[in-house]
């Protein structure tokens, strides 16, 4: 009775291992089927990335997006993955020449990323050497570009002839064009990172800056020239204006004064002929002696005969005769020619008594 009982149960679990086991296997199955359909049918593209998906070779479709898309598995399908970030590069250094012949080594840095997935696949693909495509077009465009400007636009020491920002647009713009047109690529920025000159040039640029500074040097002296002689010119001018204004101003007032001897020579002759003739022949001995001149002369004749004539009257009337005759002058006349004939009659006694009197007396005997 015993061992009737005992059959069952171990048949039981027997029964039970198998359903497990049989449960495991579809389990693992599915989970096989599950991953052979995660990778064999799905693409996962990450953020910052660019796909596109290959039939047999040939593009399906391109993913420009992040996320999950489904596809068929190998060797039906396959999915080409290529970075879309915005990327660096730099250029070799570039050996060219500029319009004039001088040699100058540049060196530029890119800023690109892939704009169209598709053209990119078909024109770099896999290969890699993009990188070397973009160096090649900046050589180009370098060597086109600079061909077209002197070396003065690069470097110099005036502001106005260094065009670099233009030469740094013009090649930028043939590098994008060009890499768009041919590789599917868009380049955001072309700029020049180094600058040098070959070892020959140097003495040259040395040689043309200081041209240049010698320039800067001749304009300034020219400059100054030209204000010294319109300095001078506008002093010599002044100059003259003040040489001819005084000349004009010595003129009048030697008019004047002529006019005011002939008012006290007609006053003088007014009030006393006598007088008047006696100044006028003693101002006509004056003029012709000097205290170096020896005169023999005739007391009778004209007009030393005035001396003679003095004599008498200083022995007839004496000074006072004079004295006389000059007071009643004075008396005639305003009192600005008074005082013009005062200091007239001083002038010619001071200039009288200078004459040699023994001189002339002696000449005389």
């Amino acid at each position: 009775m015993s061992k009737k009982i005992k059959e069952p149960k171990v048949k039981a679990k027997k029964e039970g291992s198998s359903v497990g086991v049989t449960v495991m296997k579809y389990v693992i199955a599915l989970a096989v089927v599950a991953v052979l359909v995660w990778f064999g049918f799905t693409t996962q593209v990450r953020e910052g990335d660019c796909a596109v998906i290959l039939r047999f070779g040939a593009v399906r479709e391109e993913i420009t997006e992040a996320g999950l898309y489904f596809k068929l598995p190998w060797p039906f399908e396959s999915v080409v993955t290529y970075d879309a970030r915005l990327q660096y590069l730099e250029s070799n250094r570039l050996e060219t020449t500029t319009k004039d012949k001088r040699n100058i080594i540049i060196q530029s840095y890119v800023l690109w990323e892939i704009e169209d997935p598709v053209f990119y696949h078909n024109s770099v693909g896999a290969r890699g050497s993009i990188a070397t495509n973009i160096r090649d077009q900046v050589f180009s465009a370098t060597n086109s570009v600079l061909g077209g400007y002197e070396l003065t636009s690069i470097v110099s020491l005036d502001k106005e002839q260094i065009k670099i920002n233009q030469i740094q647009d013009e090649i930028f713009a043939r590098v994008k064009e060009n890499c768009l047109k041919n590789y599917g690529i868009s380049v955001t920025d072309v700029s020049i990172l180094r600058l040098s000159l070959p070892d020959t040039n140097l003495e040259s640029v040395f040689d043309q800056m200081r041209q240049e500074r010698q320039t800067d040097i001749d304009v300034i002296l020219a400059a100054a020239r030209l204000e010294a002689s319109n300095i001078t010119t506008e002093a010599d001018r002044e100059a003259a204006e003040i040489v001819a204004q005084g000349t004009t101003e010595a003129a009048k007032i030697l008019a004047e004064a002529e006019t005011e001897v002939a008012k006290i020579y007609a006053a003088a002759q007014s009030a006393n002929l006598d007088l008047y003739k006696f100044l006028k022949e003693l101002d006509t001995v004056i003029g012709a002696v000097d205290q170096r001149t020896v005169l023999i002369v005739k007391m009778n004749e004209y007009p030393f005969n005035v001396l003679e004539k003095y004599s008498d009257s200083m022995t007839s009337g004496g000074e006072e005769s004079v004295i006389y005759d000059l007071s009643y002058i004075l008396t005639q006349l305003p009192e600005k020619d008074k005082e013009a004939l005062v200091s007239a009659v001083g002038e010619l006694i001071t200039e009288a008594a200078k004459v040699d009197i023994p001189e002339i007396a002696a000449g005389e005997s």
